[in-house]
This record gives structure tokens, C-alpha cells and sequence, in this order.
């Protein structure tokens, strides 16, 4: 089994770290004279934020359920393959294989492929995050279904267990800690593969004002969307590291 996690999320911590890069950044931008253009101090963003606040809850509420759904079907595919691969181990090297090519794909050529395919809906935009978030869950799903103590199986075995039963008492409860694991992993992936997508072509998203702000050389606006993306990259890690504190609560 997995040792205990040393690190927790340290909200305070964190945002007095924050606040400090916030600071320098801000300071740095002014007494170098940065033109906007190039770096904009960190006061025009939040600027931007506040003075087009619906603007991005809009297009930050598109992005997160598009993230959100490719999270889930990533995920969702990739801990049903790890799971037929421990009932099934010669199913193991056909899996990997397929899972070694879809993670070699590049997907900054994959998305316009598929927003001609599948027009600019959100369609698109989940497949690509989840193409991005199944290989990591496959492989520490995978190891942990795999890394049980020989003792512990052999123990199992002399109960008459069936394989069944072993990957539902015995596998899966050990697994929990990589799948956690692999969760902090793919949920910011899932938030960079909507992103990524929404470039390809998007009707509306974060990614979209990101590419509008590029096209017009508008950092504060590109920047908005990105303070918003780390933010939530932040929280999505803290929310999940919480609930690996509940659930797997005997580490």
C-alpha cells in the first residue's frame, strides 16, 4: 500500500505565495517599464476580470463542463480497461499498446481534425480531453490494481476467492490511492485539453478569448483567462486531495 500523503493543501500558504509572486510581478512590470503588449502587471488583469466578470463566467462555465466531461470519460474508459485488464492479464500488452499510441497522437493536430469532423460543438472538445486524460489514469490504475502483496493474494486463494472477488475486496481497495493519484494528474490535463480544443475552433470557452486575445495582442485578456484556469487547477487539486482524505481514510 501506498505510504500516507505529506502534502495537504495549505490554503493560507498558498495564498500568501500567491500575493508574493503577485507583488514581485507587479513591482518587476513597473520599474522595467514592461510594455503591456508583453507583460501586463498583474493590477490590469484583475482589472479586465472585474470589468468583464459575466464575460468569463461565461466562457469559464463552458470550458469547465467541457473539462469536466472529458475528465469523466477519460477516466471512465481508462479505470473499465484497468479493471479488464486484472481479470483478463493477457488482454494487458493489446491495452497498453493502444493506450502507448493514443498518447503519441498529437493533439494540437487532432483537434482541428476533429472540429472539421464535428463542427465547433462540444463535442470535440471533450473527446480531446479525453484522449488527454486517459493514459495517466490507465497506467496508475493499472499499477494498482496490479502491485497487490503476493501474501495478501495468496491469502485470498486459500479462501477459494474468485478473481472476482479478489479484484472487489482485495484489488480495488489497494488501487484507491493510485487512482487518486492519477485523478490530481489528469484533472488539470482536463482543463489544458479543453483549452487546447476550444484554439482548434469554439463558438465560446476560455480558449477562445485566449485566441481572440492573441490575435489582437490583448495580454490582459489572455492573462484573465489563464488566472482563471490556475485557479481552478488549485481548487480541483485541493477538492480532490480532500476526498482522498474520506475515502481513503485508512492510509
Amino acid at each position: 500500500m501506498l505510504p500516507r500523503p505529506t502534502y495537504r493543501l495549505n490554503i493560507p500558504l498558498t495564498a500568501a505565495t500567491l500575493v508574493l509572486l503577485l507583488t514581485a510581478w507587479e513591482i518587476g512590470v513597473y520599474f522595467t517599464r514592461t510594455p503591456m503588449y508583453l507583460l501586463p502587471p498583474p493590477s490590469a488583469v484583475l482589472g479586465v476580470l472585474c470589468e468583464h466578470t459575466a464575460l468569463y463566467t461565461t466562457a469559464a462555465a463552458i470550458t469547465f463542463a467541457e473539462a469536466l466531461g472529458g475528465l469523466a470519460l477519460g477516466s471512465a474508459a481508462a479505470i473499465l480497461l484497468a479493471l479488464t485488464v486484472a481479470l483478463l492479464p493477457w488482454l494487458q500488452g493489446g491495452v497498453m499498446s493502444l493506450a502507448i499510441v493514443l498518447k503519441s497522437m498529437p493533439l494540437a493536430a487532432i483537434a482541428p481534425l476533429l472540429t472539421i469532423w464535428l463542427g465547433f460543438g462540444w463535442e470535440p472538445k471533450v473527446i480531446i480531453t479525453a484522449l488527454l486524460t486517459f493514459f495517466p489514469t490507465l497506467v496508475n490504475v493499472t499499477v494498482g490494481l496490479q502491485t497487490v502483496e503476493p501474501a495478501r493474494l495468496e491469502h485470498m486463494a486459500s479462501w477459494n476467492a474468485t478473481p472476482l472477488q479478489v479484484l472487489w475486496h482485495l484489488r480495488l481497495p489497494h488501487s484507491l490511492p493510485y487512482v487518486f493519484a492519477a485523478l490530481k494528474v489528469a484533472a488539470p490535463l482536463s482543463l489544458i485539453g479543453a483549452v487546447v480544443a476550444e484554439w482548434a475552433g469554439a463558438s465560446g470557452g476560455l480558449g477562445r478569448i485566449m485566441w481572440l486575445a492573441y490575435a489582437n495582442l490583448n495580454l490582459p485578456f489572455m492573462f484573465a483567462a489563464i488566472f482563471i484556469l490556475a485557479a481552478a487547477g488549485i481548487i480541483i487539486y485541493g477538492m480532490l486531495t480532500a476526498i482522498e482524505r474520506r475515502v481513503v481514510f485508512w492510509l
